[in-house]
């Protein structure tokens, strides 16, 4: 129900008496809905004749797709096996397959991009195999837009063959990463022997087990101010500042406060 307001100089007692009884049922009319720009757009203008200057805005998702943007997420992972041709260059590990995205996504087969800026959980798994009848080693470490990233480097001493059995080793590491909208990062590495690949395993019997991705990767928007929040306002407007938006559906309830 929508409560009228009244006149400048008040109104008669019954219009009053209405509204005053709206105001106790927490009926106050300063609400309203905003859907976000699209187009990547990074901001969008809330028109109200109600928002002033000193005024205060609350936003709350208003459509499945505007709650569900405040988790961004990605899962990536690999099922083909990914060699090295040469013990003195570096390799970006590629992914062939996304098993859930949310603003979290890959832009090539190597690259993570992420829509809004902060701070995330990156986490993976690397399934290295060696060939070689001799202990190899493989680094692995992370790219930011191209640059290596300091102090993110690991090294592991991969087991040899063994009776006619290449040698396995799981790698797996854990990063805290601040990245800006639209940043990408990558898992990069290098091995000291063309024997040394990441192995996609496929399905196994006796006993019946999964796939073994080459390489799993899971990245989570863990915090560092708001996704979307409200930059400025004047007379009759505010600005929202938000994530570079593609989608046509992201709606948000607001409220004026003052």
């Amino acid at each position: 129900m929508i409560f009228r307001t009244l006149p400048p100089f008040g109104g008669d007692q019954r219009a009053v008496a209405e509204i005053v009884r709206g105001i106790m049922d927490g009926k106050t009319n300063n609400t309203g809905t905003v859907t976000l720009a699209t187009g990547n757009a990074t901001t969008t203008t809330i028109t109200d004749a109600r928002i002033g200057v000193e005024s205060k805005i609350i936003l709350i998702p208003y459509s499945a797709a505007a709650y569900v943007s405040g988790l961004p997420y990605g899962s990536f992972y690999d099922v083909n096996d990914q060699t090295a041709a040469s013990t003195t260059a570096s390799y970006a590990v590629t992914f062939s397959n996304t098993d859930l995205s949310n603003n979290v996504y890959l832009s090539n087969s190597s690259r993570i991009n992420v829509r809004a800026a902060g701070k995330y959980n990156l986490q993976f798994s690397v399934q290295f195999a060696n060939a070689d009848t001799q202990i190899q080693d493989a680094d692995l470490w992370l790219r930011k837009n191209g640059t290596d990233l300091a102090n993110s480097n690991s090294q592991f001493s991969i087991p040899n063959s063994h009776g006619g059995t290449d040698g396995h080793l799981i790698a797996a590491l854990n990063f805290f990463v601040d990245l800006a909208a639209n940043d990408y990062v990558e898992l990069i590495w290098a091995a000291t022997s063309t024997q040394v690949r990441l192995e996609y395993i496929g399905t196994q019997s006796s006993p019946t087990r999964p796939a073994t991705p080459s390489v799993i990767l899971t990245m989570q928007h863990i915090s560092d101010g708001p996704l979307i929040y409200v930059s400025s306002v004047t007379n009759g407007s505010a600005t929202i500042t938000h994530y570079p938006n593609s989608t046509s559906s992201m709606t948000y309830g607001y409220v004026v406060v003052g």
